[in-house]
């Protein structure tokens, strides 16, 4: 939420005004093509580079490379794509430097690209390369079980999100908390590692200089961690979140704490987790469900929630369920706590098709911006001013 206290930063991103003019909601577009495009300049140049004995190391080199690339197109197909649906419009999928204007590509062609690139990664990869700052199999495991979530391939996210818990099981209660501090590895499937001079997350996002909060953690996601003895019992709470009541009055009690980090004199220098095993297991409670809504598919995606639960919740209960509705729902309430500032709340609106919906008391200070219903331009990132003026090709996404 966008509490009182942030004076300082323009809210109109928060309040879904955003156009082809925000740089907020359109400057990934462009950050991605970078990535792109130094990934298909390596691959362009691999051919001609003599291994000298090093063979295994190029294809390293390779792999990741086409990795990124595909990571990065998944990444722009959950901003930017009009729909998630086969006939929805993506992007144009660029594999070589080229000068030419490209027109947006299908949804569905998005997808054969970014599986195709994954399953070409994995088989160049060395089985025995395990640095979680740069991408392994188990990494490209993680991309391929993401995208077939988002693809609705139920079988391949089954599949791959196994593959992954397989190689790297939950983090036990007593190192979660230190995962966010980078004092353990636990369920870390690959970081965006942080180093001196980087700019910080918690500090540069979340709070400025003097303790101010920019952005709190929502009273609808607090809420759904139940009563403070719950909130207690649940090892993510405190992890991700801080309560401190003896703030001022006007002053947001409930700040992030999941980026600050470990080193208080590097305050939000924190290595940000791309992918953990937590989000595989709802990956594949979700693609179970979805893959047999009868007693079987629930009774697997009920086992894969409440074994999630049970890593991360003392005291717990396993939960029963006999409909799919009521199941669905808890697994997506289990992301909004499990994945929270991690950048998946709105996309997982949006593969469901459903609204935004803010409570009153997190709309304080956004002007009445409770509701952003489907229907809306602003449900879609809108394409950049710059490359819809540039590509002349190039359609802009529906209603801007």
């Amino acid at each position: 939420m966008y509490p009182t206290e942030n004076t300082v930063s323009n809210n109109t991103a928060h309040r879904w005004l955003y156009n082809s003019t925000s740089g907020s909601v359109t400057s990934a577009l462009y950050e991605y093509a970078v990535v792109i495009d130094r990934a298909n300049r390596v691959l362009e140049a691999a051919p001609s580079i003599p291994a000298g004995g090093e063979q295994n190391r190029l294809d390293q080199y390779r792999a990741e490379a086409l990795a990124l690339r595909a990571y990065s197109y998944l990444e722009l197909i959950r901003a930017y794509a009009s729909s998630y649906e086969p006939g929805g419009m993506g992007m144009p999928y660029v594999k070589q430097r080229t000068l030419e204007y490209l027109a947006r590509e299908s949804v569905k062609s998005n997808f054969d690209n970014i599986n195709a690139d994954l399953r070409a990664a994995k088989e160049l990869i060395p089985s025995g390369f395990n640095d979680n700052s740069r991408i392994t199999k188990t990494a490209i495991a993680a991309i391929q079980a993401r995208a077939a979530l988002y693809e609705k391939n139920w079988g391949d996210a089954i599949t791959y999100a196994s593959e992954v818990i397989a190689a790297e099981p939950l983090a036990p209660k007593s190192d979660f908390s230190k995962i966010w501090k980078d004092s353990s590895q636990s369920e870390v499937i690959w970081k965006l590692a942080r180093v001196i001079g980087d700019s910080r997350l918690g500090a540069a996002f979340f709070r400025e200089t003097g303790e101010i909060v920019l952005y709190a953690p929502s009273f609808k996601l607090i809420d759904q961690f139940g009563t403070v003895a719950q909130r207690a019992d649940d090892v993510r709470f405190s992890s991700y979140i801080q309560y401190a009541p003896t703030r001022p009055a006007g002053k947001s009690q409930y700040l992030v704490e999941k980026y600050v980090g470990g080193n208080p004199a590097y305050r939000g220098l924190t290595a940000v987790k791309l992918f953990r095993t937590g989000e595989m297991y709802l990956i594949k409670a979700e693609a179970e469900l979805e893959n047999n809504s009868g007693a079987a598919g629930i009774a697997a995606a009920a086992r894969d929630l409440n074994d999630l639960r049970r890593a991360r919740i003392y005291n717990y209960i396993d939960q029963s369920f006999t409909d799919k509705q009521p199941l669905i729902n808890a697994i997506y309430n289990e992301r909004f706590k499990e994945l929270a500032f991690e950048g998946h709340r709105f996309f997982d609106l949006k593969r469901r098709n459903l609204p935004v919906e803010r409570t009153t008391q997190d709309a304080i200070n956004t002007s009445g911006a409770v509701k952003l219903e489907p229907t809306a331009a602003q449900y879609c990132f809108p394409i950049s001013a710059d490359e819809m003026s540039i590509n002349k090709k190039m359609i802009q996404n529906p209603n801007y």
